[in-house]
């Protein structure tokens, strides 16, 4: 990949990974990821963030660097924004072929470097309001922005060119190509990428939603003229936007979501499935739209995406030996460390000779605190009456979203 000038001395390098691993371990990447570093020339050389040995990540930052005219060696300080092995996992090698840099992060950042990585050496301890200078007026003047989305996080800004460095804060997956600017995509690619920036925050930042208001409140004085995330495109025509997003995936915590109805469903033979679209019907009735995702068809990576900005939950499932269907209790488990909370919520099923999934899964939603209507449950098939009832608590529930 070659380097691209977001001014004549700030370059962006990325590599575009594609890969069948799964992000943190957890999330698919079916467009792949951008690993995103920045280099500084003044009188000094920085590099902000780092790269892991993932995708051939090393070559195309050596490769991107030696376009702008550096070398791996001639960089005199890296800053490291955020620890994560996605950003400094090659950190050991980079090392070894520039032991003189000095590396710049947080206090808590270097305990991480410490832990991680046994480095204790050439590391500089930096706090908000601390300022880099690498002459020919550039500099970098840091910020921390704890638990965006790890407790050791910081931005840096660099004032002249009005560009923020805020890896993982602002990003998104999915790979650029041979573009990394905002203005260089059109109109359906940035569908896309809405799409994959909210897949990210939901999976990665959502838990952190009060952190992420914090974070963009300390930015309101700075004259943001480039965002530039360690995923994702970098915003120099609208800036603005990608933090006007970030603060409106912040308040899906505890403010306004968007008024339709995330639907998540499971169904052994059909019977739930059956009972699922008289409810359905009741939501069309009034005008509500609603995603839908079969577990465990779909990963609930892209359900927890859904959910996260939907008012209204609709849970279907079967019992399942006494129990919540086994798919349907993973996907509960991750609303509550994402905090899915306080949406207005359904749950509908069948059981077979016996019920049960009631009792597990009050147990489970408890913590995510949802206005919870009245459960449906019927044996076997449902018949009209079942029915009847299941259309009517589908109206109510749109209702409910229509007025929250």
């Amino acid at each position: 990949m070659k380097a691209h000038a977001i001014n004549d001395r700030i370059y962006a390098i990325h590599a575009d990974v594609r890969t069948e691993d799964l992000f943190e371990g957890i999330w698919p990447i079916p467009d792949g990821v951008s690993l995103n570093s920045y280099l500084l020339k003044g009188e000094k050389i920085a590099l902000v963030d780092l790269v892991r040995d993932w995708g051939g990540a090393p070559a195309a930052l050596e490769t991107g660097l030696s376009q702008a005219g550096v070398k791996l060696a001639d960089v005199d300080y890296l800053v490291l924004n955020h620890l994560e092995p996605d950003h400094t996992g090659w950190l050991a090698e980079y090392r070894r072929l520039n032991p003189k840099v000095q590396i710049l992060a947080t206090a808590k950042g270097c305990e991480l470097l410490r832990s991680f990585y046994k480095v204790t050496e050439g590391v500089r301890v930096v706090k908000s309001g601390d300022e880099l200078d690498l002459g020919a007026g550039l500099k970098l003047v840091f910020i921390e922005t704890p638990n965006v989305h790890w407790p050791e996080t910081m931005m840096s800004y660099e004032p002249s060119s009005g560009t923020l460095f805020s890896c993982d804060a602002f990003g998104s997956f999915g790979m650029l190509g041979d573009r990394v600017f905002d203005d260089q995509f059109n109109a359906g690619e940035h569908e896309r990428f809405e799409e994959e920036s909210l897949r990210y925050y939901s999976n990665i930042v959502s838990s952190f939603g009060l952190f992420v208001k914090r974070a963009v409140e300390k930015l309101a004085g700075l004259e943001l003229r480039a965002v530039a995330p360690s995923h994702g495109m970098i915003w120099r025509a609208g800036p603005r936007a990608i933090v006007d997003r970030y603060t409106k995936y912040a308040s899906y915590l505890d403010g306004k979501r968007e008024k339709e109805v995330c639907v998540v469903w499971g169904s052994m033979y059909g019977n739930t499935e059956r009972g699922l679209k008289a409810v359905l019907q009741g939501l069309e009735d009034e005008g509500v739209p609603y995603s839908m995702h079969r577990v465990p068809n779909e990963d609930a990576s892209y359900i927890l995406a859904d959910a996260y900005k939907s008012e209204g939950i609709l849970i279907a499932m079967p019992t399942y030996e006494y129990k919540m269907f086994p798919p349907m209790a993973y996907v509960l488990d991750l609303f509550d460390r994402k905090h899915v909370w306080g949406r207005t919520a359904l749950r509908i099923g069948s059981w077979g000779w016996v019920g049960g999934a009631r009792k597990e899964y009050e147990e489970a939603i408890a913590p995510l605190k949802w206005n919870n209507l009245e459960s449906v449950e019927w044996p076997g098939i449902p018949d009209e009456a079942a029915l009847e009832v299941l259309r009517a608590r589908g109206r109510e529930l749109g209702r409910r979203v229509k007025e929250a």
